[in-house]
């Protein structure tokens, strides 16, 4: 009982263990990256069907657009690896949730 309490009190102060992958070769054909340097940057990876942002993006706005959020990133790459914080209606109609990685997200709106 000693080693459980411990254990419980870890995952619940730091939530679900975050996404490691190698991201080295995603392909990002097809696929803009836009970068907005701010106090933290704002990041925007879109595709001609919808976008995935950082946290700065608030998707009860993005009315009959699909867009989905993480967060907690700096870079690209980081967002690949975050998971889905926050979807619209339309990226939900996608298959895009709350929970699954960016990169499994970008993949659907590519």
């Amino acid at each position: 009982m000693k080693l459980f309490f411990p254990l419980v009190i870890t995952i619940f102060s730091f939530g679900s263990p975050p996404i490691v992958a190698d991201t080295s070769d995603f392909d990002w054909s097809g696929l803009d990256r836009e970068i907005i340097s701010l106090g933290a940057p704002l990041l925007i990876i879109k595709s001609p069907k919808g976008f995935i942002g950082c946290g700065y993006i608030n998707v009860d706005a993005c009315i009959n657009e699909v867009c989905a959020t993480v967060s907690e990133v700096n870079t690209h790459d980081e967002m690949l690896t975050a998971t889905i914080s926050a979807v619209s209606e339309d990226a939900a109609k996608l298959g895009i949730h709350i929970g699954m990685s960016g990169a499994e997200a970008i993949r659907k709106i590519k």
